[in-house]
C-alpha cells in the first residue's frame, strides 16, 4: 500500500467510510446552503436599498403606499413590514380610531408580525451551518477512534508488528478527522459571515419601523390640529 488518499479511503472499514460520506454530505451541504444564503441576503439588501430610496422621495405615506402596491418587489422585505403597518394604521382610522395610542400600538403590531416573518426568512437554514460547524469535527473525531480501533485490531493479528504496518491504518483515522475540519471550518465562518449580515439587515428594519410609527404620529397629531 503506497499510502495515496484514494488507497486510504477505499482500505478503510465500511463504517469509517460511511463516517467519511457523511462528512463530505455536510462539507457539500455546507456550500450549497453557504452560496444560496448568501445571494438572499445580498438580494434583500439591495430590494431594501430600492425600496428606502422610493420612500425618501415620496412626498407622503398615502402616495407611497399606493406606489409600493404596484412595485415589483411589493410585499418584499421593509415593503412588507410598511404595508402592514400602514394598512392597519388606515383600516384603524377607517373604522373611527382617533386616539393616537390605539393607531400607533396597531400599526406597531402588524409590523412586529411582519418584522418576524422577514427574521425567519433571513435567518432560514443559518441554524444548518451553524449545527455542521458545531458536529463535524465530532464525527470526524468519532470515524478517527473507529479507524485507530481497526488499525489496532489488525496490528495484534500481526505476529512481527511494525511501525510500517501500523502507519496506514493510523493514517485513514487522521483522514476522517481532516474531513470533518474541512466541513466545520468553512461551516463556521460563512454562518458567522452570514448571520452578521443578517443582523445588520434586520437593524435596518427595526430603524425603518420606528421612523415609520414616529412618521405616523406625526399624521395624527397634524390631522387632529
Amino acid at each position: 500500500m503506497d499510502g495515496s488518499f484514494v488507497e486510504l479511503v477505499l482500505g478503510a472499514s465500511t463504517v469509517v467510510q460511511l463516517v467519511m460520506l457523511l462528512l463530505v454530505f455536510m462539507s457539500l451541504m455546507v456550500w450549497a446552503v453557504a452560496f444560496s444564503k448568501w445571494h438572499e441576503i445580498r438580494k434583500a439588501k439591495k430590494v431594501a436599498d430600492m425600496f428606502m430610496d422610493a420612500y425618501l422621495k415620496s412626498p407622503d405615506l398615502t402616495s407611497f403606499y399606493q406606489h409600493d402596491k404596484m412595485s415589483k418587489h411589493h410585499g418584499e422585505g421593509l415593503s412588507n413590514i410598511f404595508l402592514e403597518g400602514f394598512r392597519e394604521f388606515l383600516r384603524l382610522r377607517k373604522l373611527g380610531a382617533m386616539e393616537t395610542t390605539d393607531l400607533i400600538s396597531g400599526a406597531q403590531r402588524m409590523m412586529k408580525v411582519a418584522f418576524s416573518k422577514e427574521a425567519d426568512k433571513l435567518e432560514n437554514r443559518l441554524s444548518i451551518l451553524a449545527t455542521i460547524g458545531s458536529s463535524a469535527p465530532y464525527i470526524g473525531l468519532f470515524g478517527t477512534v473507529l479507524g485507530v480501533m481497526h488499525a489496532f485490531q489488525g496490528l495484534g493479528e500481526m505476529q512481527n508488528a511494525t511501525l510500517a504496518a501500523v502507519a496506514p491504518g493510523i493514517s485513514e483515522a487522521l483522514i476522517v478527522t481532516a474531513i470533518g475540519l474541512f466541513a466545520a471550518i468553512p461551516a463556521v465562518i460563512t454562518y458567522n459571515s452570514l448571520s452578521n449580515k443578517a443582523d445588520r439587515l434586520l437593524g435596518d428594519y427595526e430603524n425603518f419601523a420606528e421612523a415609520l410609527l414616529t412618521s405616523l404620529q406625526r399624521d395624527v397629531l397634524l390631522v387632529k390640529k
